[in-house]
């Protein structure tokens, strides 16, 4: 896999390291929006099939990405969206306690602590094993040793959010049946950058946001639900989620039936007309690139950053547990952080500060100049 900065519209003056923060806009997606802002001018271009054809698409290219069905798909709006619906069809009688790890995303966290509060479950957190740089392996381990016939729910990221920790999916997710454990998964900061295969971890539910790694547009995301939810309650109850809601001169015939599979969840509106167009375009690009061929290119790219922080003092995690796409550093405890920050945005260098890490991140669009220019921030408190 080559360099595809050239499909992106980023300054040449700038080394951005920060996908996980927001992914920036392929000119592919960059036009679709324009042309779908177009296309509203004159309604009559929209027929009803359309408020149906692109969603169809969409859940299309996001099963193929995480090998799932596309009728066990949702469309919603935010990750947060998502991990509330599933948290409000858990069932209640298979434990009580809920498990976190620590430091999880809010959004993660909040929905599961509302859940415990209103059915009075006990909320467990497995905390970072901060004593040592390399923590992966210790973490994992403590999760799974958690897993047992009193764990109701396990709600966790794919990868740690603030510094791309791995954890052994696999085996988690078969603990986790085992034990009866409803496992729900956020992929907002993996799914699109590192290979992710349902029928593998077997997730009761995945939720992604779109704007990250999947280099959609802020504000649409999509949801994997299993039969585990055939018949929960939506968050709302949209006319596009019936049976026969394609059917607009019968609309008022009320069916009570649900869409098929996850159709039930889907956000109201989820057809939006410039959104979709915008999601699916980066989809395909993802695709046509290849999920693991992502992975391989960021892995590469990042190999020689990490015998120099190594040399300079820097903690990272180990190989096995560090994900190739976003990953954090530890700064020696002689470097001021604030000052080497300044030296970073003075540099056109941009990374995240998430927890105790700097949080760096690397796409496709990352070239091995991007990285020459961080060491070189990087080395200068040595000089």
């Amino acid at each position: 896999m080559k360099n595809q900065k050239h499909l992106f519209s980023l300054p040449k003056d700038i080394h951005y390291l920060n996908c996980a923060y927001m992914g920036p806009q392929l000119k592919t997606v960059e036009q679709a929006g324009i042309e779908a802002v177009l296309k509203k001018n004159n309604p009559t271009q929209i027929k009803p099939k359309h408020f149906f054809e692109e969603a169809g698409v969409l859940k299309q290219n996001f099963a193929k990405i995480i090998n799932a069905s596309a009728e066990r798909i949702a469309i919603v709006p935010s990750a947060s969206y998502g991990l509330m619906t599933a948290v409000n069809n858990l069932p209640l009688g298979n434990g009580n306690e809920a498990l976190v790890v620590g430091e999880e995303f809010p959004s993660g966290y909040f929905s599961i602590v509302r859940w415990c509060e209103k059915h009075q479950k006990q909320l467990k957190t497995i905390p970072r094993p901060y004593q040592n740089p390399e923590v992966g392996r210790e973490w994992h381990e403590q999760l799974m040793e958690n897993i047992t016939d009193q764990t109701a729910v396990l709600m966790m990221s794919t990868v740690h959010w603030t510094d791309g920790t791995k954890y052994l999916l696999e085996e988690i997710g078969q603990k986790c049946r085992e034990h009866k454990v409803v496992f729900i998964l956020d992929g907002t900061q993996s799914v699109g950058a590192i290979p992710f295969d349902v029928q593998k971890v077997k997730p009761d539910a995945l939720v992604c946001a779109g704007y990250k790694w999947l280099l959609g547009p802020y504000s649409l995301g999509l949801a994997y639900f299993s039969e585990l939810f055939n018949d929960g309650i939506p968050l709302e109850e949209s006319w596009m989620n019936r049976s026969n809601s394609q059917e607009f001169a019968s609309l008022t015939k009320y069916d009570p039936v649900y869409s098929e599979g996850a159709g039930r969840y889907n956000m109201g509106e989820f057809s939006n007309f410039i959104l979709l167009p915008m999601l699916n375009k980066a989809l395909e690009q993802i695709l046509d690139w290849g999920v693991g061929n992502i992975e391989s290119y960021t892995k590469q790219l990042a190999a020689p950053l990490f015998p120099f922080l190594k040399e300079k003092g820097y903690g990272f995690e180990e190989e096995a547990f560090r994900s190739g796409h976003l990953f954090g550093i530890h700064l020696p405890a002689t470097m001021d952080k604030e000052s080497l920050l300044a030296d970073l945005e003075k540099s056109k260098i941009y990374v995240s500060v998430r927890g105790e890490a700097i949080r760096l991140s690397l796409h496709l669009f990352n070239t091995l100049e991007d990285l020459e220019a961080l060491m070189d921030v990087l080395d200068r408190p040595s000089k």
